[in-house]
């Protein structure tokens, strides 16, 4: 089992934010993970809330070991063009260590907030299937074209290419089963859920099917969920292995409520057993 630290980007000031991000580089965490979110997401009233892909940028120069992404990056708020450069800008600042994980965004309160078009739920995934097309042809070859009903690429040439080859990776968050596990099973590279582990297993079992039907390698997509470390050790250890079992590879670790000390003692007590 692979673990990631969620440093739970809100309400906090850039220094403790670094700090999180440190932490997870020292005790052996294999990822930290934001989100994509111009406001936080909890508490009352309104308080910091860093871009998440600049905050990326930052964050791979200050660590060494983590892979970097956002849980997951919304496809409304920037155009797939701009956003593969970006990832592709800190691939390279980060020697290979960020994830593209992206999703068909949700929070329509946001969008009307910031002036972002917030199109219904069936136009927002044709967008997430026509962005992840757009992005791994920017990031794979030159002189790419690309006809889709919302997005379009006209002969274009990016460079550098990514360090990750033949490109980054890309995870896809999705938890419906008629429209964003078949996308899933087209194209991400790992894929990520909220929830119990036997609803993940269920997921997880149709996901094999759609992946079959594709032509896919069921196993070339690795499986993700959250974990929260908030309860009883015995039974954050017990929840660990139900993910295992129902065939959960990644778990990110979500930021607890009672802090740091929290978190040290999971990379003391837990995180040894099951990596």
């Amino acid at each position: 089992m692979r673990f990631g630290l969620d440093i739970a980007q809100q309400r906090l000031e850039w220094d403790e934010l670094a700090s999180r991000a440190r932490l997870a580089d020292d005790a052996g965490f294999d990822g930290v993970w934001g989100f994509d979110h111009f406001v936080p997401m909890y508490g009352e009233g309104p308080g910091p809330c860093f871009e998440g892909w600049t905050t990326l940028a930052a964050l791979a120069a200050i660590t060494t070991h983590v892979r970097l992404g956002l849980l997951v990056t919304g496809v409304t708020y920037r155009t797939p063009s701009l956003l593969a450069t970006e990832a592709v800008t800190i691939d390279h600042v980060s020697h290979g260590r960020v994830e593209l994980a992206v999703g068909a965004s949700w929070y329509a309160e946001e969008h009307r907030a910031f002036g972002w078009e917030f199109p219904p739920t069936r136009e927002r995934i044709e967008r997430l299937d026509e962005a992840i097309q757009v992005m791994k042809l920017l990031m794979t070859r030159d002189d790419a074209t690309f006809d889709g009903r919302h997005y379009a690429l006209d002969h274009a040439t990016y460079r550098p290419r990514p360090v990750q080859q033949p490109h980054i990776p890309v995870w896809i968050g999705a938890s419906g089963e008629r429209r964003m596990l078949p996308l899933v099973a087209r194209h991400a590279d790992a894929w990520h859920c909220f929830g119990p582990p036997e609803l993940l297993r269920h997921k997880s079992e149709l996901l094999d099917r759609l992946c079959e039907e594709q032509g896919r390698d069921p196993a070339s997509i690795l499986r993700a969920g959250s974990l929260s470390i908030s309860e009883p050790w015995d039974d954050v250890r017990r929840t660990v292995e139900g993910f295992r079992a129902a065939g959960i590879a990644y778990l990110v670790v979500g930021w607890p409520g009672e802090g740091r000390e929290r978190v040290a003692d999971f990379v003391e007590h837990v995180l040894p057993e099951q990596t």
